[in-house]
């Protein structure tokens, strides 16, 4: 009965967020129905079989879910998170709260002490590297465009944008056309422009793009476009949903493990 109950809440915190990353891939949100359904589910399922079968590990559950409720909202509040990454980081420690060793037996690694006890941790951090991965690869796409190149990756204004701000952007976007940031609803633009009455437009780079205010930004890039201030050219990043890294990092915590421990046991074995 409790390899029943261990195989129901995987595979449906499995499905939960298989359907959840293609809503966010789709239209960039998740429904709070998803959530509010899924959560009191995951809950009763994980508490019913550790009341069963291992109730000593009630208090660890409690412990578990606080401590990734603190991750998730400090997340979401620094801008590093959407509201439902964080929704979903929640839920996976309602859900999975510890690696579900009596499902899954065989891994090609040892499970890592933090899987044992704080199996989302081990999840989002699994979803980050990959995610690094994908930055890494959008940083060597634009200095590949630019080698051999007289152009400079940041002109006018942009030059003197800290160097922090400068990587941040190279790792989390690229330059698109205005006409197709206006058409990609998804696409966040990385930069502002504002009114300067004695050298007219100033540009500035943005680090955080939300929703708010996006459409004002466009407009404000489309205007001095037209006027020819700027190139038409702008930084711009896709906004890659965070929610398929989570699911990523999920399956592959499930399969394989802890990715930065499995790094850790070959760099000192």
């Amino acid at each position: 009965m409790q390899a029943i109950l261990t195989a129901t809440r995987t595979l449906l915190t499995i499905a939960v967020l298989t359907y959840s990353s293609y809503c966010d891939y789709k239209t960039r949100e998740v429904s709070n129905t998803v959530w509010i359904l899924f959560a009191p589910v995951a809950f009763i399922l994980t508490f019913l079989e550790i009341f069963q079968y291992e109730s000593s590990q009630l208090s660890f559950y409690g412990i578990c879910f606080g401590l990734t409720t603190v991750i998730a909202v400090a997340l979401f509040y620094s801008g590093a998170f959407g509201g439902a990454d964080a929704k979903a980081l929640m839920c996976l420690a309602l859900a999975l709260p510890f690696f579900p060793s009596g499902l899954v037996k065989f891994i090609p690694f040892e499970i890592s002490p933090i899987s044992q006890m704080l199996f989302p941790v081990t999840i989002f951090s699994n979803a980050v590297l990959l995610a690094t991965v994908t930055s890494l690869a959008m940083f060597a796409y634009n200095i590949s465009r630019y080698i051999g190149r007289s152009k400079n990756l940041f002109e006018g204004d942009l030059k003197l944008e800290p160097i922090g701000k400068k990587i941040l952007v190279l790792i989390t976007g690229y330059q698109v056309s205005i006409s197709s940031l206006k058409e990609k609803w998804h696409v966040y633009p990385l930069e502002d422009v504002e009114e300067d009455t004695d050298k007219g437009f100033k540009r500035r780079l943005v680090i955080l793009p939300k929703d708010e205010g996006r459409r004002e930004i466009v407009e404000r890039l489309d205007s001095a476009v037209k006027q020819g201030a700027i190139q038409n050219q702008v930084w711009a990043t896709p906004g890659l949903p965070m929610l398929i890294f989570v699911t990523a990092g999920l399956v592959i915590a499930l399969f394989f493990g802890d990715i930065i421990w499995i790094g850790i046991h070959l760099l000192f074995a």
